[in-house]
């Protein structure tokens, strides 16, 4: 392991920049593949992302398990981390934050809560073969609004559609009544009390 890896590992920033100023080697890897910034990031520690940063760290470079730095933080939690890399890689890479925000993402509502919008389709009748066990609850209640303000029985975009009517009110109703916004990387960062 490197000097540089292990004060990073420590969280000592002052030697993190004084091993900078000296020469240190800002891609080299560990034995488990990971450079410096890909432990700061993990570690959510941004003074020292930010100096590595600095001194012409890759934000975009990836080891064996082809995962950026930012990847990395997101997958820790590490939100602070998280925008400052992100604005890293914007940067390097100016379409980085079409690729890295725009996913397939959707959000989950009870279909009654979108049954208020006028035009909303009534639900159809479940077959009686489909009821649930005594004991188990329902999702049949449960939709799906996609970044393109289509409605789903499914998570998938385009499967089980339900509501296809997209028009300014229909979007005005999602933003303004339900408080919709087409989720993105951050929305899945645990918040605190969420299970780790």
């Amino acid at each position: 392991m490197t000097q540089l890896i292990e004060a990073v590992q420590a969280g000592d920033v002052a030697a993190v920049r004084r091993l900078l100023t000296t020469g240190a080697r800002l891609d080299e890897r560990d034995g488990d593949d990971w450079c410096a910034l890909d432990w700061a990031a993990g570690r959510g520690d941004v003074a020292v992302v930010q100096a590595l940063l600095d001194h012409g760290a890759d934000p975009l470079a990836t080891g064996k398990e082809e995962r950026t730095p930012y990847q990395i933080a997101l997958a820790a939690g590490q939100v602070a981390a998280v925008r400052v890399l992100a604005e890293a890689e914007d940067r390097v890479d100016p379409d980085a934050a079409g690729q890295r925000f725009w996913r397939p993402y959707c959000k989950a509502y009870l279909r009654s809560e979108l049954a208020r919008f006028p035009g909303f389709p009534a639900e159809e009748p479940a077959p009686e073969s489909a009821e649930p066990a005594e004991g188990e609850e329902s999702d049949d209640g449960v939709v799906f609004i996609h970044d393109d303000y289509t409605v789903t029985k499914a998570i998938w975009r385009g499967e089980d559609v339900v509501f296809d009517a997209v028009t300014d009110e229909w979007r005005r109703f999602c933003t303004e009544e339900l408080g919709f916004a087409v989720p993105t990387d951050l929305d899945l960062v645990p918040g605190p009390g969420s299970a780790s």
